[in-house]
């Protein structure tokens, strides 16, 4: 099942939704994240889903705009899940693997105020010469935790959907040599969407639990049409049941929570270099594809 944030040009309301092909069928939520706080909201949703006897109004996708699938999420946390990442990043600055990587799914905080859904443009983050993108699949926390253990984590996933951690390299390079993380070079943008596709849909996808989690869903990333970027959701290092359980050690998670995986292999400019292709720019479009949940895309501006 896809679930979707959606508003009716010309009106600003929002809309949950569960799209059915082409067709959107409204649910009585405002978001997708007010529909996973009510317990019976997944379940009315599939009802939906599942049957003709449609209760809401539907649109066509094509009459719609999709907002991101959770519009104010609680928390978003981006985590650096991909070993060939996080290699070949430090390979480029002639840097040795950290160890404790191996130790620990670390992750950092990001905005929420600033994020951005399918076909919403992306301001050019001002005075920045080193725009990236950072291709990712992230999943929403469904029900509320603390302390999860590593076996039981995918029971507290609402679904998967598609995460951009847009980054300016320049402001980053600062920011990072003062030992406190990202920062400006990362809080102007983050894309979600284009909607959250529930575990269920994915299951065919899936093998192992717990730590060995694993789903077999290509990832790629074209600017102007052009492919730059390839991988595969099954090559993560660390799985989202471990991210998650990591996550809440000594802190509740709520619903709503977004969880990012960090950037695939291959899913960046700082990862493949500029030879590829130069620092993005006003005017490109970005699109982000993964095999089972769709293509997330952008227009720089």
């Amino acid at each position: 099942m896809r679930l979707v944030t959606f508003v009716v040009p010309p009106y600003p309301e929002t809309h949950a939704g569960v799209l059915r092909e082409n067709v959107v069928i409204t649910l009585d939520y405002p978001t997708v994240l007010e529909l996973l706080r009510d317990p019976s909201g997944l379940d009315w949703a599939f009802a939906e889903h599942e049957t003709h006897n449609n209760r809401g109004e539907s649109y066509l996708l094509s009459e719609v705009r999709l907002k991101t699938p959770i519009p104010e999420p609680p928390t978003l946390r981006d985590f650096y899940a991909f070993e060939q990442h996080v290699r070949a990043a430090r390979l480029k600055r002639s840097a040795e693997m950290i160890p404790e990587w191996y130790e620990i799914p670390t992750f950092y905080f990001s905005n929420t105020s600033e994020l951005y859904g399918h076909d919403e443009d992306v301001p050019y983050p001002v005075g920045s010469n080193a725009l990236d993108i950072e291709l990712e699949i992230a999943c929403v926390i469904g029900r509320e935790g603390k302390d999860i253990p590593v076996e039981k984590a995918a029971d507290y996933i609402a679904g998967y959907t598609i995460l951009n951690d847009w980054s300016a390299r320049d402001f980053q390079a600062k920011d990072m040599k003062l030992n406190l993380g990202p920062g400006k070079g990362k809080d102007f943008a983050t894309s979600l969407g284009p909607w959250l596709v529930t575990t269920d849909e994915l299951e065919a996808r899936k093998t192992g639990s717990g730590a060995s989690e694993r789903y077999d869903m290509t990832m790629l990333a074209r600017v102007d049409g052009q492919e730059i970027s390839r991988g595969n959701f099954k090559d993560i290092y660390y799985s989202f049941p471990q991210m998650i359980a990591y996550a809440s050690r000594n802190a509740r998670l709520r619903v709503g929570d977004v969880i990012g995986s960090g950037t695939v292999g291959t899913g960046c400019l700082l990862e493949i270099g500029t030879q590829v292709h130069p620092w993005f720019q006003r005017g490109e479009v970005i699109e982000l594809e993964i095999d089972g949940i769709g293509i997330l895309r952008n227009r720089i501006v």
